[in-house]
């Protein structure tokens, strides 16, 4: 399953499929910097918590790979410039920065060698982020598989897969545990507006895997469910407050309340590393506004009137009291709260 790769590393450079084009097309985009890599971020070429963490990671390693045979004062001047312009691509998702934590602590790890030596500790790092990140999905989907049953509908929101992780996915990673248990498991998959992840790449991992898949649009999930033909939600995130406040991509707050009012479990799978201690409620998680043209139309098409205002949050905040349970690497954490998820870093 999930035979794609999100991002790899060819030839000294990253490649990153460009989820812009899809499922029209399959093609990888090459970045050669930390510019690059930001761009793509901020570019929507790479979306989804943990891929862009691991795309930050190789996008140090990438420039300290440019600058390995420059005299030390310029490398390092470099390196910390390339932290500086990933930390500023996208601001909620809380993989970024801690990805790029980790590549500093390993700088600092390594401060006593020469550009070569930091070069090739970084680049094996950005490795290494990558892979734990599949070897977190895929032991997560192991302890989200157990919470679905043979038969079951799921909801999911925005894409959660292997596109937006290094690989197997978060959201989508429980669903493939799931069926390769040998579990039959039909997904709905709504088409997340307004710029069209669930239609565009979630519709795509599925159909790519056999997994049977149906797209409705945003507004048809409370009708599905007051039919009850919907069984369970399962959603990905990209930061979780100390609180166990969601935030995700926008819309999921509404799933989240229709779910509550037709007695449907609402779940949210995320590696540890997208929970931040730090942040005490969904309050102070910051929201990220794109253009409004995203909203007006899609692509070279436009079907608002150009003199109309649009405002585009693209993500939105769950509260903890409406969230099943957490699934992490760790285990399954029914009704988070601020003690369980202390003992989440214990």
């Amino acid at each position: 399953m999930a035979s794609f790769e999100t991002l790899r590393w060819r030839d000294g450079r990253l490649e990153l499929i460009d989820q812009r084009l899809l499922p029209a097309e399959c093609r990888y985009l090459a970045c050669d910097g930390a510019q690059a890599v930001a761009n793509a971020i901020r570019g929507m070429v790479v979306r989804g918590a943990p891929a862009i963490g691991c795309a930050a990671a190789y996008g140090v390693a990438l420039e300290a790979q440019r600058l390995r045979a420059a005299e030390r004062a310029k490398f390092d001047a470099g390196l910390e410039r390339a932290f500086q312009i990933l930390a500023e691509s996208r601001p909620t998702a809380v993989n970024l920065f801690w990805a790029l934590g980790r590549m500093r602590r390993k700088w600092g790890e390594h401060r006593s060698g020469n550009a070569q030596a930091i070069a090739a500790a970084l680049l094996d790092e950005a490795r290494a982020v990558a892979e734990e990140d599949v070897r977190l999905n895929r032991r997560m989907g192991e302890h989200g598989a157990a919470l679905l049953s043979d038969g079951m509908r799921v909801l999911t929101h925005c894409n959660a897969g292997a596109l937006a992780t290094a690989g197997h996915g978060t959201a989508l990673g429980v669903i493939r545990s799931a069926v390769a248990c040998g579990k039959r498991i039909s997904v709905f998959v709504d088409e997340t507006r307004p710029f069209l992840q669930g239609a565009r790449l979630t519709a795509w991992e599925l159909a790519q895997d056999g997994i049977a898949v149906t797209l409705i649009a945003d507004s048809a999930a409370g009708h599905l469910m007051s039919r009850g033909e919907i069984d369970a939600v399962i959603v990905g995130a990209d930061r979780v407050a100390a609180n166990g406040d969601v935030a995700n991509k926008i819309g999921t707050y509404g799933v989240a309340v229709l779910a509550q009012r037709h007695g449907i479990p609402f779940y949210v799978a995320c590696p540890v590393s997208t929970v931040d201690p730090g942040t005490a409620s969904g309050r102070d998680i910051p929201i990220e506004e794109r253009g409004g043209e995203e909203v007006a139309g899609y692509r070279e098409t436009r079907w608002a009137p150009a003199e109309v205002a649009a405002r585009n949050p693209v993500f939105d905040v769950t509260p903890a009291a409406l969230v099943t349970a957490l699934v992490t690497e760790k285990g399954v954490m029914a009704a988070p709260d601020c003690d369980k998820i202390r003992r989440l870093f214990e």
